[in-house]
């Protein structure tokens, strides 16, 4: 057996990237000049930033250095195979590779001396052809990527029958142009900052990309936002004034050149740093603009004194304040638009950051008169009512109404043009990823053109009460908060740093949640720049825990997220095998040793251990506790499974309600001689209690409620009672299952599953151990609870606290303090300190309902609910059980609820948790506030084949008691019936 291709594969995928990875010309650059090319420019170690750091000798020795890689690596695969062989080609793929991952470079060089050394006179024609076509064209992105293509069509030429040849140049071709997405280019570095004997020759190959018009795509680190999102808007057809952009560096004489100022068609020349209108700075009025640009003269003078404004030093002393990198400044250039009225609109008002309406500010003329400060705009409010359903959208009810009677001008802007500029800017909201938007506009008689568009810096970040009212529905305590925060954003932070690697060193997964209105609040900036990284698409967490829409991610954002990605496949592929060990390792063993001692036997030292104890359980529990449904959503949604073809009878919530309810029947059947009329759960237990088989009944009930009663409305909240400690909850749920004619239907689980198929059987799964780890999760924050409250117990006995739940309004950190005494004065203040936060949580739960998304740092004292309309009678929520019915509103506010409730009952509920089980069992449909298909009330509602929506905002106020409505658990639509 001939075993030279074998290491001479072995050799050009282990040696070749090795090779490409050595950082010669870091090395080159540092000898001869003591600089480091990874700390200048872009940071890349590549030929161009030799040249253009180091001068002509430095630059020199770094082509030879990296042709000679190139040369090698064919020299390598000719070592073990016959000259002029694809592998070859291969090599010089693996050397780029390691060029780029190791090296930080493109590795141009590399493939272009390989392609000599490999084919001489296909470089040739590439290259005479590409100098040609580039000293013509002068565009150096068509320059490149079309020399990309003129290989793999001449090297496919000169191997017609060897198709191989194609394929690997069609490879490293690609693999090329990937690396040309993904790196910055020296050559976008100016010109005129390069060392002087080098500085011709970056014009030459940088071509003639100083004329850059708006029309075109344009990179808003190369050019600045302003400049970027103007060309973005021109593109989708909005009214942008014609424009062209000087990039940093450019020499402007070309761009003067073509362009033809006069009196009767001035231009404005404006400024476009890099970092100008950003999410986090916005520089207003820190660099200069010049009006009334008439000849080629003043147009060049205006270029140059705007460029200067960047080294201002108001200028450079609000960039670092800010932050800022100091980067560098292009210059827009565009047609002055003449206008009638002008002014600014505001997506979401930027001082009343709750007031859910645009402001808007105008007035008569030029719209350098509004943004001046030298004169009084007049201001509007512009109320857009949210549309519904996409038919109402072009009826649209919009209030215009005008807030300062005294204004600059007295004649009031026309109501048409403030709703235009209204309307825009919340199109720019929904355009730029629903980050608030400032738009500077002016309107000229016939259009309103767009002057400037940029994120408003005060409202970030953006949170929304989506996904977290599921994860921790309801108000929510200081002591509840203070475990669940570090908990849930610890473990969201451990799962993207899995895929984001060192990426994620810069993000704060801290500040992933928080309390507003005493509600928690999910931090939609943070996440959406963490989706961004990871490429995917700003919904995907919807996706992933909801089951929403879910856009394809681009392809280049996915393989360059591939390690990552294979990093968290990994995690997921063996995550049974991972929670069965943890499950017999730490979960099993000591949640059996906690509850075997009485926590009421502990000293206030040994609970505070408990605790800590419990805590380290939940974070590892909390881990699962995302990853699987995660990955049951993944699974889900890659193999399409449909929600008909799982079983959801074993998941803890629907067991507890089957289990009741098929207690209640059989003691209805053991009672049925018996005529029994009333139906109060105190009544009908007394009965059960004096008749003979009633120990039974109760013993059974009883193992029922040691087995379940860890549950409860909001099991992630620790200060809601558990119904082990109330036990006359699960007493009014078993008393209507004992009344329910169809309780029995219920006992026996009425969705029947159809054999799986093995798609099925991979998602079932990861199903089961959704449930198998809610069952643990609840189980710890259960036994949390229980440990706290016989703190409490102690503290009330000892007069530090004097009402029961006292201890909730304190963090976890003050308990710790109070008990190990390393606050001393702790003690003495908790009086004053739990009345100062029950009259906080007094005053947060009379804030209802709560807005969903929530800008910056919102006072919420001046919150105020929305009006609700009462002519609207169609709603659309989310589809989360198929199925239509025709029933009668029962607005549901708690569990303690349980009465008038039947088959033809559509439940309207604020949230869902796994407690609400045998509740939403005996109804006959559902809908709530908050939700998605993946959603504890969903999976019951399919389980028992009863229509459900969800995430219907302010369901609770919409729908009243009696009402008759149809819903219709496909589409996700609600109609109230007259």
């Amino acid at each position: 057996m001939n075993l030279t291709p074998i290491w001479g594969s072995l050799t050009v995928f282990t040696l070749c990237p090795l090779l490409g990875g050595i950082p010669l010309i870091d090395w080159i650059t540092y000898t001869i000049t003591g600089r480091q090319l990874s700390k200048l420019g872009t940071g890349n170690i590549s030929v161009s930033a030799a040249f253009y750091h180091g001068g002509k000798l430095v630059g020199v020795c770094a082509v030879l250095s990296e042709a000679a890689k190139g040369i090698i690596a064919v020299l390598l695969a000719r070592a073990f195979f016959t000259t002029g062989s694809v592998w070859e080609i291969i090599a010089i793929i693996a050397l780029v590779m390691g060029r780029y991952w190791i090296g930080k470079g493109a590795g141009t060089t590399n493939a272009v001396w390989g392609i000599v050394a490999h084919d001489a006179i296909a470089a040739g024609l590439v290259w005479l052809i590409s100098l040609i076509s580039f000293t013509i064209i002068r565009d150096r992105n068509l320059g490149k990527y079309g020399a990309l293509i003129l290989l793999v069509v001449i090297i496919g030429l000169r191997h017609p029958n060897q198709p191989e040849y194609a394929v690997a140049t069609f490879a490293l071709a690609s693999l090329l142009a990937w690396i040309y997405q993904n790196i910055p280019d020296d050559l976008d570095l100016a010109a005129n900052s390069a060392q002087s004997s080098n500085s011709k020759m970056f014009r030459f190959f940088q071509g003639d990309k100083n004329i850059i018009t708006l029309d075109s795509k344009l990179n808003p680190s190369q050019v600045g936002s302003k400049a970027a999102n103007l060309a973005l808007l021109k593109r989708r057809g909005y009214a942008v004034a014609q424009g062209w952009v000087l990039r940093p560096g450019d020499d402007l004489k070309a761009l003067v050149t073509i362009l033809e100022p006069s009196v009767e068609s001035p231009l404005i020349v404006r400024s476009s740093a890099i970092g100008e209108d950003s999410q986090s700075a916005s520089a207003a009025g820190q660099y200069i603009s010049i009006l009334n640009v008439t000849s080629k003269e003043k147009l060049q003078s205006a270029i140059v004194e705007c460029q200067a404004s960047y080294l201002q030093s108001n200028a450079v002393q609000y960039r670092r304040q800010n932050r800022q990198v100091e980067a560098s400044m292009a210059i827009l250039i565009q047609r002055q638009i003449e206008g009638i009225y002008s002014g600014v609109a505001f997506s979401r008002d930027p001082v009343d950051q709750l007031n859910d309406t645009v402001a808007v500010e105008a007035l008569p003329g030029k719209a350098t008169k509004i943004v001046s400060g030298r004169f009084t705009p007049q201001r509007y409010r512009v109320a857009i009512p949210e549309a519904d359903l996409s038919d109402r959208e072009d009826n649209i009810p919009i209030t215009v109404t005008r807030e300062n009677v005294r204004g600059e001008d007295a004649i009031a802007i026309p109501a048409e043009i403030i709703e235009s500029a209204a309307l825009i800017a919340r199109e720019m909201e929904d355009l730029f990823e629903g980050i608030p938007q400032d738009i500077e506009w002016t309107y000229d008689g016939e259009k309103l053109w767009l002057l400037q568009v940029r994120p408003i810096t005060n409202l970030q970040p953006i949170w929304t009460r989506r996904i977290a009212a599921e994860v921790i529905p309801g108000k929510i305590r200081p002591l509840t908060w203070s475990i669940n925060q570090p908990l849930t954003c610890g473990v969201w932070g451990k799962v993207f740093t899995i895929v984001l690697g060192d990426r994620a060193k810069d993000l704060n997964f801290e500040q992933t949640a928080t309390l507003h209105f005493a509600s928690a609040y999910f931090n939609v900036t943070l996440l959406s720049k963490i989706f961004r990284r990871m490429g995917l698409p700003p919904e995907s967490l919807e996706f992933l825990t909801r089951g929403a829409e879910f856009t394809k991610p681009p392809l280049w954002s996915t393989l360059k997220n591939l390690p990552g990605l294979w990093r968290l496949f990994k995690r997921e592929w063996n995550l049974i095998n991972h929670f069965e060990r943890d499950l017999a390792k730490f979960f099993t063993p000591i949640l059996a040793e906690i509850e075997a001692q009485a926590v009421t036997e502990l000293s206030p030292t040994e609970i505070i251990d408990r605790i800590n104890t419990i805590l380290e359980l939940l974070h590892k529990a909390t881990y699962y506790n995302i990853l699987a449904p995660l990955s049951l959503a993944i699974r889900q949604g890659v193999l399409k499974v449909a929600e008909t073809e799982l079983d959801h009878s074993q998941i803890p919530e629907v067991t507890a309600a089957s289990s009741l309810a098929k207690v209640a029947s059989e003691t209805h059947k053991l009672l049925a001689t018996e005529q029994i009329t009333l139906d109060s759960s105190a009544s009908l237990f007394a009965h059960i209690a004096e008749n003979a088989e009633g120990s039974g009944v109760m013993e059974r009930f009883n193992l029922w409620l040691d087995q379940y009663g860890y549950l409860s409305e909001v099991a992630t909240d620790i200060s809601v009672p558990r119904w082990r400690d109330k036990p006359g909850i699960p007493r009014q749920m078993f008393t209507r299952f004992y009344f329910d004619a169809h309780s029995a239907k219920i006992a026996q689980s009425s969705a029947k599953i159809p054999p799986q198929s093995w798609k099925a059987k991979l998602v079932q799964k990861r199903l089961n151990l959704k449930g198998q780890v809610g069952e643990i999760y609840n189980k710890l924050l259960a036994n949390l609870r229980w440990t706290i409250v016989a703190l409490e117990q102690q503290w009330l006995e000892r007069g530090l606290i004097h009402n029961v739940e006292d201890i909730f309004l304190l963090k976890l950190e003050e308990i710790v303090a109070v008990v190990e005494n390393t606050d001393s004065s702790l003690s003495q203040k908790l009086p004053q300190l739990i009345k100062t936060r029950q009259q906080q949580w007094q005053t947060a739960q009379k804030l209802t309902p709560v807005p969903r998304l929530v800008y910056g740092k919102p006072d919420p004292s001046v919150w105020k609910a929305p009006v609700i309309i009462d002519s609207q009678s169609i709603f659309r929520g989310i589809g989360a059980s198929s199925g239509q019915i025709e029933g009668v509103i029962k607005v549901i506010l708690s569990l303690q609820q349980t009465d008038s409730i039947d088959s033809q009952t559509i439940l309207v509920v604020p949230y869902t948790d796994a407690g609400w089980s045998p509740l939403l069992a005996r109804a006959g449909g559902l809908i709530s506030e908050v939700g998605g298909s993946l959603s504890h009330g969903a999976i019951i509602a399919r389980e028992y084949n009863i229509p459900a929506v969800m995430d219907i905002a302010n369901a609770m106020q919409i729908f009243h008691d009696g009402q008759q409505v149809r819903l219709n658990g496909q589409t996700g639509i609600v109609e109230i019936l007259k």
